[in-house]
């Protein structure tokens, strides 16, 4: 298939975004170690799951994200459908995110295989937050506490998430 649309070049994209947001040139954080990689100790179709995602979503009648290192969390009921999400954030184009939330956060995907068995379940709630945080401190030291916290509550055997600073084990 010959496409004439090319890939997207992130870091410069983001480098560009922040500076327009009046930041210093973004530094990526730096990890001296990859993730651990937990491996699943039960099939899917028995594991409770839990939808965690970086792309700004949050529920009809929520407070949206800002863009400026928001590190705030919002809980989206897991039985909602995605029409009832909403998105936005500086990194993405929001255009399509928002005619269809399911491609920052699948909830109608996720529901689709627990209705068809692949997984059992998803726990009761969702979590969403602002990815690109430019303020790793601030990530560190209130968002990620925050998760913790909001993960800790539930019982889950799995989480879905789209980055990589934090490792639930």
């Amino acid at each position: 298939m010959n496409s004439s649309i090319e890939p997207v070049d992130y870091i410069a994209r983001t480098r560009e975004q922040y500076s327009a947001l009046g930041y210093q040139p973004y530094e990526w954080a730096e990890r001296p170690d990859p993730p651990a990689w937990v491996p699943l100790t039960k099939p899917l179709e028995e594991s409770r799951i839990l939808l965690l995602g970086s792309g700004g979503a949050y529920k009809r009648g929520q407070v949206a994200f800002h863009w400026k290192d928001d590190t705030g969390i919002r809980l989206i009921p897991s039985d909602q459908p995605a029409t009832d999400v909403r998105v936005t954030h500086f990194a993405y184009d929001l255009e399509p995110a928002r005619s269809d939330p399911n491609i920052v956060f699948p909830l109608d995907r996720l529901n689709e295989l627990v209705q068809e068995g692949f997984i059992k379940s998803l726990t009761p709630q969702s979590l969403a937050f602002m990815g690109g945080i430019y303020s790793v401190r601030r990530t560190e030291e209130e968002l990620i506490p925050a998760l913790i916290k909001e993960i800790e509550a539930m019982e889950i055997e799995i989480d879905l998430h789209n980055f990589d600073i934090f490792q639930h084990q």
